[in-house]
C-alpha cells in the first residue's frame, strides 16, 4: 500500500503536479483564464459609456475591442515558444502579472488612446493564459483523467464569453464601466500567489528547454514577424470588415492582401525552419488536423450564434441589453453542469463518438433556431438556447482530448497554443460571417417581400384600407421586421449546414482508448 501511494506521488510529480492535489492546480490556473476570456466580451455593452466618458465617437470606441482581439491573436500561436524559452510557469506568471497590471491601468485610463494602449497590453498578456493553462492541465492530469480537467477549463473558455455581456451590462448600469477592468485585479493577485506555490514545470519541458539552450538560443524573428503581421491584419479585417462593407474599402482590401501574403509566407518559412516559433508539422497527424477543424467550427458557431441571438431580440422584440444578456444565462448555467458529465463520458466512450453526437446535436439545435418567428416569446428563445448549449459540452472536451492523441508529451504546449488559436479565429470568423449573412439576406428578403406590396395586390390594398392613414408606414415596418426575422433564420440555417459538413471528417479520426488516453491504431 505504501509503495502504491509512493508510486502515485511520483507519477503526480512527473506530470508536473508535485505533491499538490491536481484539482487545486486546475482551479488556480482557471482563475486568470476565466477573467481573460471574460474580457474579450465584457466591454462590448460598455462601449457607449466609454465613448461618452472619454469624449470619443462611437466608431472610435470600437478600438477598445479590436485592439484587444488583435494583440490576443498575435500572441496565441507563439505562446508555446515563449513557454519553452522562459519556462512555462515563469511565462504564465508573467502573463498574469501583466494582465492584472494592464487591467488596473485600463480602469484609470484618462483618454481613449491610453485605454487602447493598455488594452493591447492586456490582450497580448491574456493571449498566453489559455494555452498555458491547457498545457498545465494536460501535464498535471494523466490522459485518462484529462476529461474532467478540461471540463474546468471549458467553463472558463466557453461559459465566460456568454456571461461577459451580462456581467458587463450589470456593472456598467449600476457602477461604472471602469469596474469591468478593476474586478480583474484581485483575481489576478490571488492567481499569482497560488501559481507561485502550486504550479511546477514538468521534467519533459525542462529537458527540452535545456536542449534548446545547449546549442544556443535561435530566435525565429522572420517567423514571428510574419505571424504577427498575418494574424494582426486578419483580425482587423474580421473585426472591421462588416462595418466597412468588406472589400469595397481600400483599407480592408489592403489588409486582406497583406494578411494572405504574410500567412502564406509564414507557413512556407515555419515548415523549413529548424526551430520554428510555431510547429506546423503537428498537422501531419491526421487526427490533430481534423480536431483543429472541429475546434474552428465550434468557435465559429458558438460566437456566431451568441452574437446573433441578443442582436435579434433587441432589434426585433425590443429587449434591453440586460434582458437579452439574461436570455443567454440559463444556457450558460446548463453548460456548466453538462461539462462535468462530458468529462466523465470521455473516460468511458471514445472521444470521436462524443464529437459525432455533439456535432449532430449542435446542427439540429441550429436548425431549430432557424424556425423562430415574430410570435416567439422569451421562453421559446431561452429553451432553444438551452438545447443548443447542451450539445456544446459534447464538443469542447472531446475535441480537446483527441487533439493530444498521438502527439509527444513535450509538444503539449504547441497543441494547446494551436487549439486556442483556431478556436479564437473560428469565433472571429463566426461573428463576422454570421453578421454578413444576416445583412445580405435581409436585403434579399426585403426585396422579395416588397415585390408583393404593390397596388395590383388586392390583399395588400385591403390591408392598407383597414389600417387607414398610417397604413403605408405600418406595412413598411412589418415588411422590415419580417425580412429581418427571415434573415436571422437564414444565418442560423447557414451555421447548421456548416456543422453538418464537418461530421464526415469524424469517421477518419483515429480512435483513443478512453481509459488510458492512448491511441488505438485503425485497420
Amino acid at each position: 500500500m505504501a509503495q502504491s501511494a509512493g508510486a502515485a506521488r511520483a507519477q503526480r510529480f512527473a506530470a508536473g503536479a508535485g505533491q499538490v492535489n491536481p484539482w487545486l492546480i486546475a482551479l488556480t490556473v482557471t482563475l486568470a483564464t476565466f477573467m481573460e476570456v471574460l474580457d474579450s466580451s465584457i466591454a462590448n455593452v460598455a462601449l457607449p459609456h466609454i465613448a461618452g466618458s472619454l469624449g470619443a465617437g462611437q466608431e472610435e470606441s470600437t478600438w477598445v475591442l479590436t485592439s484587444y482581439l488583435v494583440a490576443n491573436a498575435i500572441i496565441l500561436p507563439m505562446s508555446s515558444w515563449f513557454a519553452l524559452v522562459l519556462g512555462r510557469k515563469r511565462f504564465y506568471m508573467t502573463c498574469v502579472a501583466l494582465f492584472t497590471l494592464s487591467s488596473m491601468m485600463c480602469g484609470i485610463a484618462p483618454s481613449l488612446p491610453l485605454l487602447v494602449l493598455f488594452r493591447i497590453i492586456q490582450g497580448a498578456s491574456g493571449g498566453g493564459l489559455g494555452p498555458s493553462e491547457q498545457a498545465i492541465l494536460a501535464d498535471t492530469f494523466p490522459p485518462a483523467k484529462r476529461g474532467m480537467a478540461f471540463a474546468v477549463y471549458g467553463v472558463a473558455v466557453v461559459v465566460a464569453p456568454v456571461l461577459g455581456p451580462v456581467l458587463g451590462g450589470f456593472i456598467t448600469d449600476n457602477y461604472s464601466w471602469r469596474w469591468i477592468f478593476y474586478i480583474n485585479v484581485p483575481v489576478g493577485i490571488i492567481s499569482l500567489f497560488l501559481t507561485s506555490r502550486l504550479v511546477h514545470d514538468p521534467p519533459e519541458l525542462k529537458r527540452e528547454r535545456e536542449n534548446r539552450f545547449r546549442g544556443g538560443l535561435s530566435i525565429d524573428y522572420i517567423g514571428m514577424s510574419l505571424i504577427a503581421l498575418g494574424l494582426g491584419t486578419l483580425q482587423y479585417v474580421l473585426d472591421k470588415g462588416e462595418r466597412e462593407d468588406w472589400f469595397s474599402s481600400n483599407v480592408i482590401l489592403s489588409c486582406a492582401i497583406i494578411c494572405v501574403a504574410a500567412l502564406v509566407g509564414a507557413v512556407w518559412w515555419e515548415l523549413r525552419h529548424k526551430e520554428p516559433v510555431v510547429d506546423l508539422h503537428l498537422f501531419r497527424n491526421r487526427t490533430f488536423a481534423i480536431s483543429q477543424v472541429m475546434m474552428f467550427v465550434l468557435g465559429f458557431v458558438l460566437y456566431g450564434s451568441t452574437t446573433l441571438l441578443p442582436l435579434m431580440v433587441q432589434t426585433l422584440f425590443g429587449y434591453s441589453a440586460t434582458n437579452s444578456g439574461l436570455l443567454l444565462t440559463p444556457g450558460a448555467i446548463v453548460l456548466m453542469f453538462m461539462m462535468p458529465l462530458s468529462g466523465v463520458l470521455v473516460g468511458r466512450v471514445q472521444a470521436r463518438w462524443l464529437v459525432a453526437v455533439g456535432m449532430v446535436g449542435q446542427g439540429l439545435a441550429l436548425f431549430h433556431l432557424s424556425h423562430f418567428n415574430l410570435a416567439t416569446d422569451y421562453r421559446g428563445f431561452m429553451l432553444a438556447r438551452v438545447y443548443q448549449t447542451m450539445t456544446l459540452a459534447f464538443l469542447f472536451i472531446p475535441i480537446n482530448i483527441v487533439s493530444y492523441v498521438g502527439v509527444p508529451k513535450e509538444k503539449n504546449n504547441d497543441v494547446s497554443g494551436m487549439i486556442n488559436l483556431v478556436r479564437n479565429l473560428g469565433g472571429s470568423f463566426g461573428i463576422a460571417i454570421a453578421a454578413t449573412v444576416e445583412t445580405r439576406r435581409l436585403q434579399y428578403h426585403h426585396h422579395r417581400l416588397a415585390e408583393h406590396a404593390t397596388w395590383s395586390n388586392q390583399a395588400f390594398m385591403d390591408m392598407l384600407h383597414k389600417l387607414g392613414n398610417r397604413g403605408l408606414a405600418m406595412m413598411d415596418g412589418l415588411i422590415q421586421r419580417q425580412s429581418a426575422m427571415l434573415a436571422f433564420n437564414d444565418a442560423y440555417w447557414f451555421l447548421g449546414v456548416l456543422v453538418f459538413c464537418t461530421v464526415p471528417l469524424i469517421m477518419i479520426m483515429r480512435a483513443n482508448d478512453p481509459k488510458s488516453g492512448g491511441e488505438v491504431q485503425m485497420h
